[in-house]
């Protein structure tokens, strides 16, 4: 069987995934070549030569590997499933990859607790919520503080798919010298209300939503709030 390869923008990335390894409905976004692809359009463009990356919710490891092709950045990679976690490295090593640590871990703001993590068939459905739908199994993970992790690594970006986590996370965390967060809302677990408490959270730590960097449910805050000409360029090209 040819190893899947998977083209974002001009940088082609190799997924040594098979069949079994995902779920059907993972696998037929692989083929063609939806998996994650909105995601990668605008991560590609939040992320900054040098910059020093927190991602949360991993995965396969794809975005991290979109993320890792840019120059001199590093990139701390974390999942809470720990079979999804394995995947990913296959993919990074295979890109040859060695600015990319992943890890199996669960980030969340304020002191370290036991946490159920619930894993569905679908992995990108895994999350911490046990009324999300139907699920596999249950795991229970020791949380890890994430300001801590940020402050000890110098994050300067936050790239977080965390399927409803961002809520709690975000309205909780310090985020010290971290300058942009990159995220996917999920307004189907929290609401609208939901996304307008993270928007205040978010504010009241000195980030603005960001719109040129930011489509539907992907979402970019920064906390650069100096005026900005207009890129003709960019506005044609998302046109």
């Amino acid at each position: 069987m040819d190893i899947m390869r998977i083209t974002f923008d001009t940088h082609e990335i190799i997924v040594p995934i098979l069949p079994g390894d995902v779920s059907e409905k993972i696998w037929s976004a692989l083929q063609n070549g939806t998996y994650e692809a909105k995601e990668a359009f605008w991560v590609k463009r939040a992320v900054r030569p040098g910059d020093r990356i927190l991602e949360l919710g991993t995965g396969l490891g794809i975005i991290a590997s979109v993320m890792a092709a840019t120059d001199d950045v590093r990139i701390l990679a974390f999942d809470a499933n720990p079979e999804v976690v394995a995947l990913a490295r296959r993919v990074i090593d295979t890109n040859g990859f060695d600015n990319v640590t992943i890890s199996h871990g669960l980030l969340m703001a304020g002191e370290p607790r036991e946490v159920p993590f619930y894993v569905r068939k679908d992995f990108w459905m895994s999350s911490t919520f046990a009324d999300q739908g139907p699920y596999e199994h249950v795991i229970t993970i020791r949380s890890v503080e994430i300001d801590e992790i940020i402050a000890a690594a110098g994050i300067t970006i936050l790239v977080m798919d965390i399927e409803g986590g961002e809520y709690e996370l975000l309205r909780g965390a310090q985020l010290p010298g971290v300058e942009r967060v990159f995220l996917e809302l999920h307004d189907h677990l929290y609401g609208l209300d939901g996304v307008m408490q993270i928007i205040a959270a978010m504010a009241a730590n000195g980030f603005a939503f960001d719109p040129r960097g930011s489509s539907g449910a992907c979402a970019l805050f920064s906390r650069d709030l100096t005026p900005r000409a207009f890129d003709e360029a960019f506005a044609l090209a998302i046109a």
